[in-house]
């Protein structure tokens, strides 16, 4: 059974009590523009990391409801590999667009000209940790000085570790034995020149939240989201869609599956899994009984070692 708490709020104009039940995503969803608020007022120039996937769409939903009417005090930002999936790029813009605010969107590819930087080879060759230069050149020609995202402390061990307000130096690294103290909800964003703050307002969310919040709100989703049927490749247990970033060689296995994705990053990077779901709550259902992360079942990039994750942000990575 679900918990609640009453909390009396008084009626504006006449001074008359109501009685209003709060559950547990009310509780989270308060947390979160609760935080969108304080990086609003607390940084001069701070934007929203947003993706196109289902983590990033709800920022985007709580932001609607922290500032609407007004505008977002911040662009929406995203850094575009190359490699992600054309459903999630699709949404991204539809999105934007219908909302009416900013979308900045920054190439890796440029950064790889620019930089002359050597890209990942082999079979699923990467460019998640390119995408850092991209990043951090953003926040320096933007002057960004807090960016929001949408990771969660369930995904990865890593994220676990990271505060609401997790300050990066001024050379865009992360430290993850200098942690401030968030006691009683209090978020401290003072900086220094250079340095630059990632905010993570559903860091207390987990993945079934996530999907009990949109069922509850009615918030569309990109359509990879739920089973469909794609030609993929099998590899080591895992189903990685085909495509001109795969490198399929002899003895392969391809074949066409009814998939979704549980999480949407880089086609080279990200598997789907097999499923029938094509609702939410068949989803639901299904991450009810699952007994592995969504990162831990379909992030190839996480697989590298134990520490990926945490070298990868220690690095710049969001």
């Amino acid at each position: 059974m679900i918990a609640t708490q009453h909390i009396d709020l008084l009626a504006a104009g006449n001074h008359q009590v109501s009685k209003k039940t709060f559950d547990y995503l009310d509780n989270l969803e308060s947390e979160s523009i609760h935080i969108l608020r304080e990086v609003a007022g607390q940084f001069e120039r701070p934007a929203l990391l947003f993706s196109g996937g289902k983590d990033s769409i709800v920022l985007v939903h709580l932001a609607l409801k922290a500032f609407r009417p007004g505008k977002f005090p911040f662009p929406l930002v995203h850094i575009d590999t190359g490699h992600n999936f054309k459903e999630a790029l699709d949404f991204r813009d539809a999105l934007a667009e219908s909302i009416g605010e900013k979308l900045i969107v920054s190439k890796v590819e440029d950064t790889i000209k620019q930089k002359n930087l050597t890209e990942q080879k082999g079979k699923f060759a990467s460019r998640n940790a390119l995408q850092t230069f991209t990043l951090l050149d953003t926040i320096e020609a933007f002057k960004f000085d807090a960016c929001i995202g949408g990771a969660r402390r369930d995904e990865e061990k890593a994220r676990a570790k990271e505060r609401i307000f997790s300050i990066r130096d001024e050379f865009g690294q992360w430290d993850p034995k200098l942690q401030r103290p968030e006691l009683w909800n209090t978020y401290n964003g003072r900086i220094d020149k250079g340095e630059n703050v990632r905010v993570f307002p559903i860091s207390n969310w987990t993945e079934l939240d996530i999907w009990n919040y949109i069922k509850r709100n009615n918030i569309e989703l990109p359509a990879i989201y739920f089973a469909h049927d794609r030609e993929v490749l099998e590899y080591q247990g895992q189903l990685v869609a085909t495509s001109e970033f795969i490198k399929v060689e002899e003895g392969d296995i391809v074949s066409t599956k009814k998939v979704r994705y549980r999480t949407v990053g880089d086609m080279t990077c990200t598997a789907a899994v097999e499923s029938t779901a094509n609702t939410i709550d068949d989803i639901i259902k299904e991450i009810i009984t699952t007994k592995t992360s969504e990162r831990g079942e379909t992030r190839i990039d996480d697989r590298v070692s134990e520490a990926a994750m945490e070298d990868r942000k220690k690095g710049g990575y969001f």
